[in-house]
């Protein structure tokens, strides 16, 4: 049972520490004590000091506050994890409320489903963001899943803004491509060779994704 105690007062010292309360008030802290007769010995990590016993008062144990536990790691993006760009557009049309298909060909079209693109004028990923549109919806471009989700969301808002037109999703591509401001100052698509060409690729990639999908689905009869 000695044996047992001293070896619980040695743990407990390892993890708390003591301070031996002096006659003359002062208070001494130590690792633990040891008694050898009319001596008493306070051990510290970097040796022992010995008192008379007489000397010593009390022994007031320190309180042991135990270190915080460590930071979970941090979880992953979904753009870090291992999806494919084509799952990411996917999962971004979704949570904007976009069918899938419009943002997968907006993006086939920008980037060709490229991560890492950036284009002469400064557009980035696969969404092709201007850093200023990426700032206006906070996100971070060359985040795979942040981009996907803004260039979704900014898709969605012009949809909305032509929401009455009946050439809708063209004027809300080419606004994509040229912005709000060309389309509304020619009321419709911009005659720049390049915004023209965008909207016909993406429309007809559009087209095709929705023909394929509804021949797919339809029943087959003999």
């Amino acid at each position: 049972m000695k044996a047992l105690l001293t070896l619980l007062a040695i743990t407990v010292s390892a993890s708390a520490g003591e301070y031996a309360v002096l006659a003359n008030g002062q208070r001494v802290h130590a690792d633990r004590h040891e008694i050898d007769g009319d001596l008493v010995r306070l051990v510290t990590k970097t040796g022992s000091i010995e008192f008379s016993a007489s000397q010593v008062v009390a022994y007031e144990q320190e309180e042991y506050t135990p270190p915080p536990p460590a930071p979970a790691p941090a979880q992953p993006s979904i753009s870090a994890k291992t999806l494919s760009a084509r799952e990411i557009i996917t999962k971004a049309a979704e949570k904007a409320g976009l069918p899938p298909d419009i943002l997968h060909s907006v993006a086939r079209a920008e980037s060709g489903y490229r991560t890492n693109a950036v284009s002469p004028k400064g557009a980035i990923g696969l969404m092709q963001l201007m850093p200023k549109t990426a700032a206006a919806l906070n996100a971070n471009p060359y985040d795979p899943q942040q981009n996907a989700e803004a260039g979704a969301e900014y898709l969605a808002q012009l949809l909305e803004k032509y929401k009455d037109d009946p050439h809708q999703v063209s004027k809300a591509v080419a606004a994509y491509n040229a912005g709000p401001g060309a389309v509304d100052k020619y009321k419709g698509i911009p005659p720049y060779r390049e915004t023209v060409d965008y909207v016909s690729r993406v429309i007809s990639d559009y087209n095709k994704r929705t023909a394929k999908k509804q021949a797919s689905s339809s029943p087959v009869t003999d």
